[in-house]
């Protein structure tokens, strides 16, 4: 037989916080025995212990938000990392590496395929422009980014994308070095940019027009700075490049693989500009960067029956590109398709892993996307 009782939830009845800790009365008991004081402090504490259960419901939330900002964050150098946030005093810990498997089609283990965007946000490439040996390849890298592959990165690789031009500018105003290929980069970014938001439309490239209007902005200003920047003469009184023999000059002329940077060398004194007027050292520059095929297609005799090498370059080069050359390259392991720094090792499974490695130009690396 059920009790039958009275029940705790029946009306009449509450529960009211005393000295001597919960009292459960009535009505007729509270407004007899509890001062409107006490009342009044009882309440005050139930609101402030919901006040309490909502804040700690919001900041769980901002802190599960801040932990997936966290990991989002593809701005900064990817490394490892150990932060502490004062609010949660949380330690958060991840690990990025520095390689990525590229994958083109769906298996029975991964799906989908490997995009330009993941790719150039998991390498590790804020690091690699402060390597002498890697700084070119990366410069290279971003301008065939924006010549035609902008609308294929994602916001987060446009982020990152933007994040690492900031430091190539900023590196460049420091060094005083490379400034050529820097405002070249811009030049190109500048003019791809123009003829996506104005010919094409804003929603060829993904975010808003306003940021990328502002992007463009930017890019304008650190044209403007590395027009203004002035290179400083070293304060030692060593030996200069003028002091060493003519033969050295030219040893060390011929290690210059762009033509213009010999004319550029040429403009600093009449004694350099005589030698760099060397039709050798032309001629070498053009058989380096073309084959004979391509030089025998666009000869060019002066008046004295001589071939013009000078010239013969800056027409071959308008024709046909250059041969590029770099210290340091991505790599990519054919066995286990990942892609990699030289000197950044991979989980590779061969058991040779340096005959399965493969040197990526920047223009391969961009092939390797293009499904």
């Amino acid at each position: 037989m059920p009790f039958l009782g009275q029940d705790w939830r029946s009306p009449g009845q509450s529960w009211v916080k005393t000295e001597e800790g919960w009292k459960k009365t009535t009505t007729d008991d509270t407004n007899n025995n509890v001062s409107p004081e006490r009342f009044c402090k009882a309440e005050e504490e139930d609101c402030f212990s919901k006040e309490n259960l909502l804040r700690s419901l919001n900041y769980d939330m901002a802190a599960k938000k801040r932990k997936k900002d966290l990991m989002n964050n593809n701005s900064k150098v990817p490394c490892e990392s150990k932060t502490r946030r004062r609010d949660d005093c949380v330690h958060i810990n991840f690990h990025r590496e520095k390689w990525i498997y590229v994958h083109k089609g769906s298996t029975k283990e991964r799906h989908g395929y490997c995009t330009l965007g993941e790719a150039f946000n998991r390498l590790d490439f804020c690091s690699a422009i402060k390597d002498t040996r890697r700084f070119n390849y990366v410069v290279r890298l971003l301008e065939l980014i924006a010549k035609s592959q902008l609308p294929a990165l994602s916001g987060v690789a446009q982020k990152n994308y933007m994040n690492i031009l900031e430091r190539v500018v900023q590196k460049v105003l420091d060094d005083q070095q490379n400034l050529r290929p820097i405002k070249e980069l811009l030049q190109t970014l500048y003019v791809s940019l123009c003829s996506l938001v104005q010919d094409m439309g804003k929603s060829v490239l993904v975010g808003n027009i306003n940021i990328w209007v502002h992007r463009m902005e930017n890019i304008m200003q650190w044209h403007q700075q590395l027009d203004n920047i002035q290179i400083k003469r070293p304060t030692s009184t060593g030996m200069t490049l003028t002091d060493l023999p003519a033969g050295l000059q030219l040893n060390i002329m011929q290690c210059l693989t762009d033509g213009r940077d010999l004319v550029s060398l040429g403009q600093v004194c009449p004694e350099l500009g005589t030698l760099t007027e060397d039709r050798l050292l032309w001629k070498k520059l053009c058989q380096y960067h073309f084959t004979d095929r391509q030089i025998r297609k666009r000869l060019m005799v002066c008046d004295k029956g001589h071939l013009e090498w000078k010239k013969m370059y800056f027409k071959l080069s308008r024709c046909y590109p250059r041969r590029e050359q770099y210290s340091d390259t991505l790599h990519l392991c054919t066995h286990c398709h990942i892609l990699f720094w030289k000197d950044t090792s991979h989980p590779c499974t061969a058991n040779n892993p340096e005959s399965c490695t493969t040197s990526l130009s920047p223009q391969d690396f961009i092939n390797l996307f293009n499904f």
